[in-house]
């Protein structure tokens, strides 16, 4: 039997773990939200606005109360990170994925985010936060990795085949208007080629924003007042981006409709508290044990887009995103035999020699002595090692 104090160890190394796929859900969940807020003629632009309107109302007042007394003095330098955080985190990753959404399917579009992590391991190895060690098999197997999951990405892009039949539970939340074309139950090549560029790039500066994310995390270690002021210039960047293609005031307008539900979940669920969940993690784990988890958001939005969007799944999106996490878990095994043979290397505390200062004319066997000597004792594998240096 486990006692309490071992439970509650475990249930505390199982956090990260239970956050991060509670997080997965919360995102499947955003796509199906977006998916209808696009059919029901929303603009892409205008949702991700409002996303962070929403997020900033929210989260600004409890990183006001909650870390008042704790919050680092604001220097520039953070509040330029805060920026690159809004822009890349925020208004680019967010515009670029929802543009791939639009064009295909919420299931396509969340397969190509899997390749996130590769795309995260190339870009930190480029700012020397991790290690390619060719030579080992540790550096070999996340190489291999990654160009593997860049594989799973071309299959799923160039690569149709055969329809699978999923079965429906008779849920579907899809109804569209007149005139809008089922377009994403059947895109074409060039749509699908244009969906994976958008969902590359916004991969790419996910990726970017979860580096510069555990960067901030070192020096601002307050997670609700970043995600605040990351959300505070998501929303100015965002607004000023879909005002510039958007200035009709109607196209700003909603009601208590799928509209309003899909800005406020995106805004106060995704963009207030997950992120706070996700800056915890970064901080706790690192980016890209963050970005492993996202294999989790495909099965999640394909079961959704499956049986409550009216999507068809198809033998390339199969085997591509099989690629893609296969190749996604061949990074993460180098990564995690990485770490093991790094805390190999470093010494034992138990190795260390224990130093101890004495004056030797405490020493009855030797009063005409007045020097000070060091004691060095070495008690490793169960051996007494004494060896006394004079201190001039």
């Amino acid at each position: 039997m486990m006692k309490m104090g071992e439970v509650c160890k475990v249930v505390e190394g199982l956090k990260p773990v239970m956050l991060m796929v509670v997080l997965q859900l919360t995102y499947a969940g955003i796509n199906v939200l977006y998916k209808l807020a696009v059919n029901d003629g929303m603009n892409l632009r205008i949702v991700i606005a409002y996303r962070y309107m929403f997020a900033t109302v929210f989260i600004a007042p409890l990183a006001f109360f909650l870390e008042r007394n704790k919050r680092p003095k604001m220097t520039w330098s953070m509040m330029f990170q805060a920026f690159l955080c809004g822009l890349f985190g925020g208004v680019m990753s967010q515009n670029l994925y929802l543009e791939s959404l639009a064009l295909t399917s919420a299931t396509f579009a969340s397969t190509m985010a899997n390749l996130t992590p590769a795309i995260t391991f190339l870009m930190a190895a480029s700012f020397g936060l991790e290690r390619l060690s060719l030579r080992t098999v540790a550096g070999q197997g996340k190489m291999i990795g990654t160009l593997v999951a860049i594989g799973g990405a071309m299959v799923l892009t160039f690569f149709k085949g055969t329809k699978i039949k999923t079965g429906s539970f008779h849920v579907t939340l899809m109804h569209y208007r007149e005139g809008h074309a089922a377009s994403s139950l059947a895109p074409s090549g060039i749509k699908a080629l244009l969906s994976a560029l958008c969902s590359l790039g916004s991969s790419a500066t996910y990726a970017l924003w979860l580096i510069i994310q555990a960067k901030m995390s070192k020096t601002y270690p307050c997670y609700y007042s970043s995600t605040a002021l990351m959300s505070f210039m998501a929303a100015i960047l965002s607004t000023a981006f879909a005002f510039a293609f958007e200035s009709d005031l109607n196209q700003w307008k909603f009601g208590w409709d799928v509209r309003l539900l899909t800005v406020a979940y995106a805004g106060i669920i995704v963009s207030g508290i997950m992120v706070v969940v996700m800056a915890w993690c970064v901080d706790m784990k690192g980016p890209l044990y963050v970005a492993a988890f996202n294999p989790l958001l495909l099965v999640f939005v394909a079961l959704a887009g499956s049986f409550m969007l009216d999507e068809n799944l198809y033998l390339g999106s199969i085997i591509g995103g099989l690629l893609i996490v296969c190749g996604l878990y061949m990074v993460l095994w180098g990564k995690d035999k990485e770490m093991k043979n790094m805390k190999q290397l470093i010494p034992s505390h138990s190795s260390l020699p224990e130093i101890l200062v004495r004056s030797s004319t405490d020493d009855k066997s030797n009063p005409s002595s007045n020097n000070p000597e060091v004691e060095l004792v070495n008690d490793r594998d169960n051996s007494n090692i004494h060896q006394k240096l004079p201190v001039k």
